[in-house]
């Protein structure tokens, strides 16, 4: 047995805007430097990738990545300064949160187990 944990942040309507999809999105784009090779690499459409930058952005009303545009490939991004900031601090909550709820879930599979062998 073994916990999963989904971990997402929400505006104040409800809306998801940041959770582990996104994450990876922002660390596909820091690796790949472009939105089109992150979202091949993570098998999603361009479009989703960009709506979820979009939504991501639009949420904290601060800029995340910096497109570039034209150009033969016509693509290319990378992170900005706070960017990279959001990527660090999502993964050490995402971390954190992960580490706290390891010791209930060891209490609760324990207990769970004497229940069964009963």
């Amino acid at each position: 047995m073994e916990l999963k944990l989904k971990i997402y942040i929400t505006d104040q309507s409800g809306n998801k805007f940041l959770g582990i999809g996104v994450f990876w999105l922002l660390e596909q784009i820091r690796r790949h430097g472009s939105i089109r090779a992150a979202a091949a690499e993570m098998e999603i459409s361009y479009s989703k990738a960009y709506r979820m930058l979009c939504t991501l952005e639009k949420a904290l009303g601060k800029q995340v990545a910096e497109r570039k545009k034209g150009g033969a490939s016509r693509d290319g991004a990378e992170l900005t300064p706070f960017g990279v900031l959001l990527l660090q601090r999502y993964a050490r909550l995402n971390n954190e949160i992960k580490a706290l709820a390891q010791k209930p879930f060891e209490i609760f599979a324990a207990d769970l187990q004497e229940a069964v062998d009963e």
